[in-house]
């Protein structure tokens, strides 16, 4: 799992823990080191976008940034995996549904037993499914989400489950969500689908994260419930767009050739993994002179 850590161009880190933490998840994979960027490459922009598109919206740092700052006119968001769309359609998409989760996380004393019991039970509508996605993400070692991830044992701190359950701090991500919701359209589906919805638009600009499965890593297929991704097809469905884009990708052989087959610009960015081991994440894009 990443970590909120990258390097700047003189290669010290920078400290980006003054980025607010908008999202409920902890994601693997998570954009928030990149959002000094995200504001940077927009900004860079000869127009303002109208609107933002998240394809592979997961935890959504990156979406929630944009809309919470304004930094474009409106923000649309795509998931397809199912519990993690349920948290995002009760949050946007359900009147009331913000309020019911966060005092259904503020009421939750999390122990060993009342964990695996609300774990086990077979959710009855959204609402329900979504509290089980969040306190799942909070439990499991890491915040994976998919299947044989395992509780977490001993912890920050040796608190065990009570490590990574702040219920006050979660409670308040999502009212600020809530807050915002007007600015923001949430939809489960097919991110490739998305992309094309929006591909003519000119003043339309997309930040692709996809789950990382084009490199011999294959990470994405233990962190993420849908992993399965045509690369090829992302990359060309990209080439088609009018408006400006941002990929992020492992850097890889294969990604870089994918990238220059399609005549796609590339900066690697140094960052550090848990293992506090300097490692590059790949940006891709038309033009990223704005990195340089």
């Amino acid at each position: 799992m990443w970590q909120a850590s990258l390097w700047d161009d003189s290669g010290r880190i920078v400290n980006v823990a003054s980025v607010p933490q908008r999202s409920p998840f902890r994601y693997p994979g998570g954009k928030t080191w990149l959002i000094p960027r995200i504001r940077r490459w927009l900004a860079s922009l000869p127009f303002r976008p109208t609107e933002f598109v998240e394809p592979f919206a997961g935890g959504a740092i990156t979406g929630l940034t944009v809309a919470a700052e304004g930094l474009a006119n409106h923000v649309t968001l795509v998931e397809l995996d199912e519990a993690v769309a349920a948290v995002w359609q009760t949050i946007i998409n359900d009147d009331g549904g913000g309020e019911w989760l966060a005092e259904r996380i503020i009421g939750f004393k999390p122990t060993q037993d009342t964990v695996k019991v609300t774990l086990a039970e077979s959710p009855r509508n959204k609402r329900e499914m979504a509290f089980q996605t969040i306190l799942k993400n909070r439990v499991n070692r890491g915040g994976i989400l998919a299947p044989g991830a395992g509780l977490v044992k001993t912890g920050e701190a040796g608190r065990g489950l009570l490590s990574r359950w702040y219920p006050e701090t979660l409670k308040r991500r999502i009212l600020e969500i809530v807050r915002i919701r007007d600015r923001i359209t949430f939809k489960q589906g097919d991110g490739l689908e998305a992309i094309r919805e929006h591909s003519k638009c000119e003043t339309a600009v997309f930040f692709i994260d996809p789950p990382y499965t084009a490199s011999g890593k294959h990470a994405g297929s233990r962190l993420y419930s849908h992993f399965d991704l045509d690369h090829e097809r992302l990359f060309a469905t990209a080439e088609t767009l009018v408006g400006d884009f941002l990929m992020t990708y492992d850097d890889a052989d294969e990604v870089r050739q994918l990238a220059r087959s399609h005549g796609f610009d590339m900066q690697a960015i140094a960052m550090k993994n848990t293992h506090h081991a300097r490692m590059d994440e790949l940006l891709i894009g038309r033009n990223l002179n704005w990195v340089r």
